[in-house]
């Protein structure tokens, strides 16, 4: 593993972010709610449970995906426009995911990410749309971090500069800062993105016929990276790694974050379709 202190990825503060939304105020509410699409569809093999992925609970008994519904609303409103990209077990995701709209992915089982993501960007409404990984486990800052770009309608990517992982997503910058690689096979990778992005209104469609274009099997930062090499498209990496993030992909991810978010060991149990919590 390579670590890395420094980097050209985006560093402001989060209060300085907050006050760049002030100046550029995120829309009305009332009238364009923030979009957000939420990736549950994969059938989580890697972590070996028999309920969905998202649905993992957390040691504080909330699932990854009520973690993140929750972090949601209390970014950007009771009214943010959420939509979950379903697939596996879709009927069980969809009972415990309140006040959200859906998108049914049905060849989750042998497509990838950027399958679901064309999915889910599909039925939104104009407009810039964030989106995460619904695997993702996250500091709740992270989105206010963010609020500058999307308030500024601005495309990036959320990334951790702090190290970098042979097995994770990686990515490599242009002359401008902008991200030009981004993969699991880049070399020299400066940091790991941490699957949540943001894509604004003038770049969705480019982005949305790159997703078309992509193999079965491709994740959607193959999308990305098409669009940037043959539309000329900007996403700009932002550096979140003053929070935490961890992408549940194995047990031991699982581990990680209920270490980093609460101290203290965790046993979990599966039963049925819940996923009880006890600390040991």
């Amino acid at each position: 593993m390579t670590v890395r202190t420094t980097d050209q990825a985006l560093k402001s503060a989060p209060r300085d972010l907050v006050r760049a939304a002030a100046l550029h105020p995120l829309p009305d509410p009332v009238h364009a709610p923030v979009q957000v699409v939420i990736l549950a569809a994969g059938m989580g093999t890697r972590l070996g449970r028999a309920a969905p992925k998202p649905l993992t609970r957390l040691r504080d008994g909330r699932s990854i995906q009520r973690r993140q519904l929750d972090a949601l609303s209390t970014a950007f409103g009771a009214d943010v426009d959420v939509t979950v990209v379903v697939g596996y077990r879709a009927k069980q995701v969809m009972r415990h995911s309140a006040g959200v709209r859906f998108a049914y992915n049905p060849h989750y089982a042998t497509t990838n990410t950027s399958k679901s993501l064309l999915t889910g960007l599909s039925v939104t409404r104009d407009g810039g749309v964030l989106w995460l990984n619904g695997d993702v486990v996250f500091d709740a800052d992270v989105l206010e971090h963010a609020l500058g770009l999307i308030a500024a309608d601005e495309s990036f990517v959320c990334v951790d500069t702090s190290t970098v992982a042979d097995e994770e997503v990686k990515y490599t910058l242009d002359a401008d800062g902008c991200i030009r690689e981004l993969s699991k096979t880049v070399t020299g990778g400066l940091g790991e993105a941490v699957g949540i992005n943001y894509v604004s209104a003038a770049d969705k469609a480019v982005l949305l016929e790159h997703l078309g274009r992509c193999a079965d099997q491709d994740y959607f930062e193959r999308g990305i990276e098409t669009a940037i090499a043959e539309e000329g498209t900007r996403f700009r990496p932002l550096d979140i790694s003053a929070f935490a993030a961890v992408e549940v992909d194995f047990e031991c991810d699982l581990e990680r974050a209920n270490t980093i978010f609460w101290s203290g060991p965790v046993t979990e149990l599966l039963t049925g379709d819940v996923l009880a919590v006890e600390a040991g």
